[in-house]
């Protein structure tokens, strides 16, 4: 399974969908809290060109967006062969 990393907020319910998708799927993955590691949203937002917004999710080096683009993979079929690598 590929890595996957997701920037957060522990106050953002969208975060919380996400991860809960996540966790439905069996993914394992490394969360970046940026209330707690404020210097970290920089970081974000170079790596997600610009979006400023949690969550930011990034599977493998697949910058997949926040939850509703989530959603969206997991609606066409798509996130499922992503999360495989």
């Amino acid at each position: 399974m590929q890595r996957i990393e997701i920037y957060s907020s522990p106050y953002c319910g969208f975060c919380h969908s996400a991860k809960r998708l996540l966790t439905s799927k069996g993914a394992e993955f490394h969360e970046i809290d940026v209330v707690k590691e404020p210097g970290r949203r920089s970081e974000m937002m170079d790596r997600a060109h610009g979006r400023h917004t949690v969550p930011q999710i990034f599977i493998g080096e697949t910058h997949v967006g926040g939850c509703d683009e989530l959603y969206a993979l997991e609606r066409a079929g798509k996130l499922d062969p992503l999360l495989a690598g």
